[in-house]
């Protein structure tokens, strides 16, 4: 146990671990939801670090005065693997998106991407097909979210099919090869990242097969969207960007850090987002 932890030094510092992170829109959208319920001394910074300096660092942030962290590529098994306590659904999962650090600096690991992807649907997806690309962490909290919310099957395409396979044995769903049409497309890989124009090169579809998806989720965000979440809207189909899916899940952690309600519509309009087109039915 820290001396300075246990002497209750305050700890007003939160953040996002990633690598890279700079693209992160978290620190604006926390960082004005802080002030909106009258934290201002409190500070959202961005906290790239490298895979091989992860629990080193991490495992500083509490002497640091920091309260908690969000976790995003390529740390989300890493962070529960290193939490002390982790909820059930993170545990099941196999994956954390949200690090809190309790009084004596012990490490708590949630995952808040399952339930902001539930939520951020147009409709239930109970009885519906699913198509997940990639098997990195936000997949394994999409698998797992989607089959609990009681869809009918979730398959899983990944570059890697042996990845794909060993997420399959460990969570359900069902390992494919072929990027068959389905109810509900999302897409967990990295592709949309960098250069938008390259997508529909890494990806096992083309933007004509979108028009086999009833919606379409990218957890990848730019400010015009990706070329995935694009060419959706040019054909109609309900999208699910990953902004939507950012403050989703940014929100419950905001409510897991700070101990009150987030001001979800200030953190919409701080991402520079609409209010929703549909009205919330997946809920």
């Amino acid at each position: 146990m820290s001396p300075s932890v246990a002497a209750g030094a305050r700890r007003t510092r939160l953040g996002v671990l990633g690598w890279p992170v700079a693209h992160s829109r978290s620190p604006e959208i926390q960082q004005a939801a802080l002030r909106a319920v009258g934290l201002p001394d409190w500070r959202y910074q961005l906290l790239p670090v490298p895979p091989e300096l992860f629990d080193e660092t991490v495992r500083a942030l509490p002497n640091a005065g920091f309260r908690g962290a969000n976790v995003t590529i390529p740390h989300k098994q890493a962070a529960l693997r290193l939490a002390d306590h982790a909820s059930a659904s993170a545990r099941a999962i196999g994956a954390a998106n949200t690090l809190a650090f309790d009084d004596s600096g012990a490490i708590e690991a949630e995952n808040t991407d399952a339930p902001a992807l539930i939520d951020a649907l147009p409709f239930v997806p109970a009885g519906r097909t699913v198509l997940v690309l990639g098997a990195g962490g936000s997949a394994r909290a999409a698998v797992w979210a989607l089959l609990d919310a009681g869809a009918r099957e979730v398959r899983v395409w990944n570059r890697s099919p042996e990845r794909a396979g060993r997420l399959c044995a460990e969570l359900g769903g069902t390992p494919v090869r072929v990027a068959e049409r389905a109810d509900v497309l999302v897409n967990c890989t990295s592709v949309g990242l960098g250069a938008p124009e390259l997508t529909f090169h890494q990806l096992p579809i083309d933007a004509d097969d979108l028009t086999g998806f009833g919606c379409v989720v990218d957890y990848v965000y730019r400010d015009a969207g990706t070329a995935l979440v694009q060419a959706a809207r040019a054909r109609s189909i309900p999208v699910v960007d990953g902004l939507e899916l950012l403050v989703g899940q940014g929100a419950r952690s905001f409510e897991r850090f700070t101990g009150g309600p987030a001001p979800v519509e200030l953190m919409r309009a701080a991402a520079g987002m609409a209010a929703p087109a549909y009205d919330g039915s997946g809920r």
